[in-house]
């Protein structure tokens, strides 16, 4: 079936891509969203600046929108993607990296609907911790680029998603019981390279911004593009 990805630059819609791969669905196109609010309902925004260059590191076109990211308006913007989606690459279906919120999931099922698309979430309601060990056994190099949690402090930001992560994140999770996939918004992500990858991102220059001791964003400043060797 011919498909977009909604995609952010996050882990999740970087897996649910590899999955619709893995399924044979031919992804014509990715889908983003740009929000001018920091705390979209919807939408994933720390460096969402950059997935244009995630798109050119996967080789797949991407089509942009832009939202002042009000509650339920900003649905109207995704919608419009979507649109543009079907008029210029034809497709039929949509993959969503949902993992548990309700809120996210129902809203792009209702406009599928509407636009007459099949909706796949294959990470819906996934086991966190088998999912986590999933995702780092599967080869994607990814980095933690925001937090907004109790226990979670600066040291975390570029912190790499490895096995080691998850231990501390199980230990957390134990005591403050945040999400292993960071669902809530305990964490956010950006993917630098993975096994769909055609090229691999390498950031240049970063800043740390923290607004208290547990929430805070990595910025990236710059990056670029490296051709990847054979064995990669």
């Amino acid at each position: 079936m011919k498909i977009a990805c909604l995609f952010s630059g996050g882990k999740d819609s970087t897996y649910a891509l590899y999955n619709a791969i893995q399924e044979e669905h031919s992804v014509e196109c990715l889908v983003a969203i740009k929000s001018k609010r920091r705390d979209s309902w919807m939408f994933h925004t720390p460096n969402i600046e950059y997935v244009e260059v995630q798109a050119r590191a996967l080789d797949i076109p991407i089509i942009i929108e832009y939202s002042k990211g009000e509650k339920e308006k900003e649905l109207y913007d995704l919608k419009r993607a979507l649109k543009k989606s079907i008029k210029e690459y034809n497709i039929k279906g949509v993959y969503c990296g949902a993992l548990a919120s309700n809120y996210q999931r129902t809203r792009v099922e209702k406009i599928c609907n509407e636009l007459n698309l099949t909706l796949f979430s294959p990470l819906w309601h996934k086991e966190p911790e088998a999912y986590m060990n999933e995702l780092i056994k599967s080869g994607f190099k990814i980095l933690i680029t925001a937090i907004a949690s109790f226990g979670l402090s600066k040291k975390w930001l570029g912190r790499k998603l490895d096995k080691k992560v998850l231990d501390d994140l199980i230990k957390l999770n134990k005591k403050t019981k945040i999400h292993l996939g960071g669902e809530g918004g305990e964490y956010e992500t950006f993917v630098l390279d993975g096994p769909i990858f055609k090229k691999r991102v390498k950031i240049l220059d970063y800043a740390i911004e923290m607004e208290n001791e547990y929430t805070g964003r990595l910025i990236i400043r710059d990056l670029s593009l490296i051709r990847k060797k054979k064995q990669d």
